[in-house]
């Protein structure tokens, strides 16, 4: 049986190594030597080497036995492919919440959009990103589904990397209209709406990031 320790020191690793390529700390193409990276992390060899695997799955790192490890491209088709499947688990949130989300809830995502405009008119990025997961991540855990859930974190990281592309660019203003837009279609419990603004959000990201 694995150790706690063990446990918690390859979930570090992987949330370190995940953050660092998708804030582009390692940027796409840079390659990944479990040695350096361990002696830049403080860890050993073995959370490292699972941290890669996983990320492999994920397609944030590719590697090829006996010549490289690496950050993988951000490529246009795989963000689209993630893409759409985080606007489907989000429409399945939206369409099932549409109905009862509570005065409360729709007030926090008012000022996580309010905090993401903000963010997008300084050009802070990091921030940004972080306002938006917020925004989205109120209706999905109203949702409750689990499985949607660990769905959206699985993909999120892949679609991030193109969305730092789009906060920095014009169309980043329409990002906030659209949150607007949805927030106001849940309060008015326009559930057709509502799920067709999100659709519209998702698909934003796509036509809007030269990649």
């Amino acid at each position: 049986m694995e150790t706690i320790g063990r446990h918690l020191l390859r979930d570090a690793a992987y949330g370190r190594l995940r953050g660092a390529i998708v804030d582009g700390t390692l940027a796409p193409g840079t390659a990944l030597k479990p040695d350096e990276l361990a002696e830049q992390l403080g860890l050993s060899r073995a959370p490292i080497r699972d941290a890669l695997a996983r990320l492999a799955g994920e397609g944030l790192v590719e590697t090829k036995p006996q010549s490289y490890t690496r950050v993988t491209e951000v490529i246009a088709k795989e963000v689209e492919d993630a893409a759409a499947v985080l606007g489907a688990m989000h429409g399945l949130a939206v369409q099932n919440v549409a109905l009862r989300m509570t005065t409360d809830q729709l007030e926090r995502m008012r000022e996580a959009n309010a905090r993401f405009a903000g963010a997008v008119a300084r050009r802070d990025v990091d921030a940004a990103l972080a306002a938006d997961d917020e925004v989205h991540a109120i209706p999905l855990a109203a949702y409750g589904n689990a499985a949607a859930s660990a769905t959206v974190d699985r993909y999120t990281p892949m679609v991030r990397r193109a969305e730092r592309l789009l906060f920095t660019s014009p169309q980043a203003s329409r990002s906030v209209r659209l949150h607007e837009d949805l927030i106001e279609a849940l309060a008015a419990r326009d559930e057709a709406r509502a799920v067709d603004v999100n659709s519209t959000i998702w698909g934003h990201l796509h036509h809007s990031v030269d990649l």
